[in-house]
Parts: structure tokens; sequence; C-alpha cells
């Protein structure tokens, strides 16, 4: 059994990046834990019933996932460039060393969204060895909307090399990814269904099946 953690910078982020992995953990006999970075608070200026409906959406999606535990920190949304790194740092700390995961989910280095690039370098701090030695195993996976519009540059493009098998998980992701309301575009934007459905299909002829999702390995102790 192993502990799986996934630091998801927006909730929904979990879902679409590794939603049918984080299932096949789960029916593997693994335990599975849900980082949430950011969320949308009143105090925020966001308008009440957007709140309360996000707020439902998390309760909803940690239920079908069957989480262990979900551990959210509440930074607001679009502006973690302007916490101090040493507190988001000591937040995301906090949080793997009640967890001790053996694996770990990040956000991807190079997305667009200043608040994935700023929750990946923050959480990536939290993966030394000699500070956190629980930590077997470590991948980036990518996010759709975010992911795919980093710049066209050697040093910030997604190459995989590691796919996960989710045939027999991908429908149960996708009926999870539908509670986001809010979040689903219409075709043939990037969160639109079909646009999911059609990224797996990519990954999933990576590896000769239906469908999967894909990942950096950062590190692997073996």
């Amino acid at each position: 059994m192993k502990k799986v953690l996934v630091v998801a910078v927006h909730p929904d982020d979990e879902t679409l990046s590794c939603g049918g992995t984080l299932l096949r953990h789960k029916a593997e006999g693994d335990e599975i834990y849900w980082l949430i970075i950011t969320n949308v608070l009143v105090k925020q200026g966001w308008d009440k019933d957007l709140v309360e409906n996000r707020q439902a959406e998390i309760i909803e999606v940690a239920k079908r996932f069957n989480f262990n535990n979900t551990f959210k920190l509440d930074y607001p949304t679009t502006r973690l460039d302007e916490v101090p790194r040493g507190d988001l740092i000591a937040s995301i700390s906090k949080v793997f060393n009640t967890v001790k995961p053996n694996i770990v989910y990040l956000p991807n280095r190079s997305d667009v969204h200043s608040d994935h690039q700023v929750s990946f370098q923050a959480a990536f701090s939290c993966t030394k060895n000699f500070r956190y030695p629980s930590i077997d195993r470590i991948l980036m996976g990518e996010s759709l909307s975010e992911t795919e519009f980093a710049p066209a540059l050697a040093e910030t493009v997604f190459t995989p090399n590691v796919y996960v098998d989710i045939e027999e998980y991908f429908e149960k992701k996708i009926e999870i990814f539908k509670c986001y309301k809010s979040e689903i575009m219409d075709s043939p934007l990037p969160r639109s269904l079909d646009v999911v459905e059609a990224l797996a299909r990519y990954r999933g002829s990576s590896i000769s099946k239906k469908y999967a999702e894909a990942f950096v390995l950062l590190k692997e102790k073996i």
C-alpha cells in the first residue's frame, strides 16, 4: 500500500491531470490524498453563489474519488504570486509532513497559469529526501488549457516519459469532471468533454491502450 498525494492548484486540476490514475491507485489499495492550493472566497470578491457551488463541487468530487483526506489551503486564486513564498512552502510542507506520501503528483512547472508555476516551485521545495524521506516517486502532470499553452520552447515543452493505462477508469474520470459544471467548456475548446477524451486517446496511443494519462517522472527511488 502506497500513500499518494496530488497537489492541485485549483479544484479540477487533479481530475484533468491524473483523475484516472488516482482512481487506479485507489482500486489497487493505495491511500489517496488531495491538496488544493487555492480557493474562491467571498472575502476575495467572488460571487456568493459561485463560492457555495464550488465548495459543494469539492465535497462531491472528494466523495467520488473516495480520498482518504482533503487539505484546502484557501490561498486566493489567480494571486499566488502575491503570497510570500516562504508562507506557501510552510503550508505545503505541513501537509507533506502530515500525509508522509510515497508518491507525489505535481502540476507542470511550465503551465501558462502563474498559479501553477508558483505552486510547482513551492511544492517541489517540499520533496528534498533528507527532509521528506517517505517520498519515493515524483511525477509532473498536464492540465488542459494550461500545459499546451506554454511557450513552444525546448525548456518549457511537456515531454512525458511515464504513461498510465486508465481504460478501466476513464468513464468515471469523466463523470467526476462533470461535477465541475462551471469549468466544462463547449467543443472544441480545451476543457470540453470531447477534448478531454481526445487527449486521453492520444496518450493511450503511445502505449497501445484506449485511454492513458501522461506524466514527466522527476525523481524515483528504487
